[in-house]
């Protein structure tokens, strides 16, 4: 699957709640976080929500991408 658009969040989903809304929501709120702007978030989120709950799970997957913070 390719990605809607060529960013990624900073984000490891093990752990989050499996709910499609919270999925969406904890990818939101790291997006808007990272500074991506309405319009590119909603169009990762109109892109997962045009298909089942595993073509929503991949997209926003394909988005996240967590990034080692040790220093």
């Amino acid at each position: 699957m390719k990605k809607v658009i060529d960013k990624t969040v900073n984000l490891d989903l093990v752990g989050v709640n499996g709910n499609a809304f919270a999925v969406m929501g904890v990818f939101q709120r790291q997006a808007r976080k990272e500074g991506w702007s309405t319009s590119e978030i909603e169009i990762v989120l109109a892109e997962a929500k045009s298909g089942d709950y595993d073509h929503l799970l991949a997209t926003i997957m394909n988005h996240c991408e967590a990034k080692d913070e040790e220093l």
